[in-house]
């Protein structure tokens, strides 16, 4: 299951069914799970937990330091769950002692070619980051938020879960959840039904998501107003609600509008 040009440092805790392919570089510290592929010339190092059944592509980077000159070789590390889809040079570092000394990335991701997810990232469930999408340190990323190609997003900014952002775009806000945008820099254009009527959002759902969009961004109300509207019209129990006023509240960089 291991080439036999493949270096496999002492220390390092593979599980039995990992297939590692040619030339590839595990370090000392590095942890991968059960039904993980890693493929020819691949280099995983630093303190890095991979789990189960993750597909690494050829040539990808995962575990080096950051890209932080504030960095100073402190402990820190990456943690990688299960299901993932790593492809070609893709590049995912480790945390910082200033972001919480740790870069996460969470289940059933796709990130394409050249994808680049920085130091002290999340990247939660179910993203796409299509081919050259780069986070910058401390960003967030929620759950089935999709990243067009070339799009890049600033230091400590959020992208809200069910985003689509268009190719190219420039992402320096947070991202309200279920919208898309698009430019440079990145604007709201509108939400993404399409993409939410494609994971079963129901009729009351979508409602309640357009209405909230709506007191947000085609009202004269300022942010505060707005919550307080939406407080006051909607049913703070439903998730979709709920997801929205949770992230309103947490937004720290304000939105793109």
């Amino acid at each position: 299951m291991i080439h036999s040009t493949a270096i496999i440092a002492p220390g390092a805790e593979l599980d039995s069914s990992v297939t590692v392919g040619p030339y590839a570089v595990i370090g000392e510290h590095v942890k991968i799970g059960a039904g993980t592929t890693v493929g020819p010339h691949a280099v995983i190092e630093g303190r890095t937990e991979i789990g189960c059944d993750n597909q690494i592509f050829q040539f990808t980077s995962i575990g080096a330091i950051p890209q932080d000159m504030k960095f100073s070789g402190e402990v820190s590390y990456l943690k990688i769950g299960a299901r993932n889809r790593i492809r070609e040079f893709v590049t995912i570092h480790l945390g910082t002692e200033g972001g919480g000394g740790i870069t996460t990335v969470g289940n059933d991701n796709l990130l394409m070619a050249y994808a680049h997810v920085a130091h002290d990232c999340i990247v939660n469930d179910h993203v796409v980051m299509a081919n050259a999408a780069t986070l910058a340190g401390h960003v967030e990323v929620d759950d089935y938020a999709i990243l067009g190609g070339l799009s890049a997003v600033h230091q400590f900014a959020r992208i809200g879960c069910h985003v689509m952002a268009s190719g190219g775009s420039m992402i320096g806000q947070d991202v309200a959840p279920y919208s898309i945008v698009q430019g440079d820099r990145a604007k709201v254009v509108g939400l993404n039904l399409t993409g939410l009527k494609r994971r079963g959002f129901g009729a009351q759902e979508l409602s309640n998501i357009k209405g909230i969009y709506k007191l947000v961004f085609r009202s004269n109300l300022n942010l505060d107003e707005a919550v307080a509207q939406i407080k006051e019209r909607f049913d703070g129990s439903r998730k979709e609600v709920a997801t929205y006023l949770d992230f309103l509240k947490k937004s720290e960089r304000g939105l793109a509008r």
